[in-house]
């Protein structure tokens, strides 16, 4: 089952939610007028609470359906599309700093019902969920932190990024050519990954002339400006949840950045994956899960 509910953002911002999988069940004797309904008074059929996942840069929810198929016989998961990606809106004046987006997710978690939360967030979306962590720590019960970094990129970083987006092939003229491009022949590729070609296949939208990204390249880079300048380890501190950080062994968060990120972390943990690169989950979905599954368990004693 996939099933889309709309939730309103800050500034009013349309934004699509998305639940990949049945409903856990619950006990009937337990469940509120509201429960089932899709607003709230549902977690799962242990009492668990809901798992709100959050994508990356360029990503949507749809990423994160494995997984969130995989959570759904334990909690309600519900992944998001942030502002600016899949069918959310994608306002052209509409702003696209850290404290949109954090507000947009605990909008979501709020309209949802699914607080006390597990927030599970890749790249982008994982700053979002521990600063959301960090401001509203009564919304979140755990944290899983996917293979961002805590450091400051710079202007460098941001610049590559501008030149990267103006090397794109647009448009793609079939699927097999965005696939091609991004698993082999993109110069960010250092050897063929066909998972990498699959994830970008999945954010084309197909137009009059080929194949176009369902975001606006302009749009992602204003996001990313926000948060590139700056280092994010006293927001990290301020997280008094349990915390998984999660890296990729070939993925953007060195090994010795997440060792001091699961310091600073008041209650850190870490686990690392063999074998993949910066999509984590998207690389290697059953690694993802055995690495993120001891530290799910162990939320049932908190």
């Amino acid at each position: 089952m996939v099933r889309r509910i709309d939730v309103t953002g800050t500034d009013g911002v349309r934004l699509a939610a998305w639940e990949f999988g049945d409903p856990p069940k619950t006990d009937p004797a337990q469940d509120g007028p509201d429960a089932g309904d899709g607003h709230g008074g549902r977690t799962g059929a242990d009492g668990s609470p809901g798992v709100l996942l959050l994508h990356g840069l360029m990503g949507r929810a749809s990423h994160w359906a494995p997984t969130a198929r995989w959570l759904s016989g334990r909690y309600r998961a519900v992944a998001l599309d942030q502002r600016g990606h899949g069918r959310s809106d994608k306002p052209p004046q509409g702003a696209f700093t850290r404290d949109a987006y954090v507000d947009d997710a605990e909008a979501a978690l709020e309209q949802l019902g699914l607080a006390p939360v597990v927030l599970i967030g890749h790249a982008m979306g994982a700053l979002t969920a521990w600063q959301l962590a960090a401001r509203r720590p009564d919304l979140v019960r755990g944290l899983i932190i996917c293979d961002m970094r805590a450091s400051a990129l710079g202007a460098a970083s941001q610049r590559e990024w501008a030149q990267w987006f103006e090397s794109w092939p647009l448009p793609f003229a079939t699927l097999a050519d965005v696939r091609k491009w991004f698993g082999e022949d993109d110069p960010w590729v250092e050897r063929p990954n066909p998972a990498r070609g699959e994830f970008y296949a999945e954010v084309m939208t197909e137009s009059p002339d080929g194949w176009r990204p369902v975001f606006e390249p302009e749009q992602m880079l204003r996001s990313r400006e926000t948060w590139v300048y700056d280092a994010h380890w006293e927001e990290l501190a301020q997280v008094r949840c349990p915390a998984l950080v999660v890296r990729g062994l070939d993925g953007e968060l060195g090994r010795a950045e997440a060792q001091e990120m699961v310091r600073v972390l008041p209650r850190g943990q870490y686990a690392e994956v063999a074998d993949a690169g910066h999509l984590v989950h998207y690389d290697q979905p059953e690694a993802w899960r055995a690495a993120i599954e001891p530290f799910l368990d162990s939320l049932g004693d908190d």
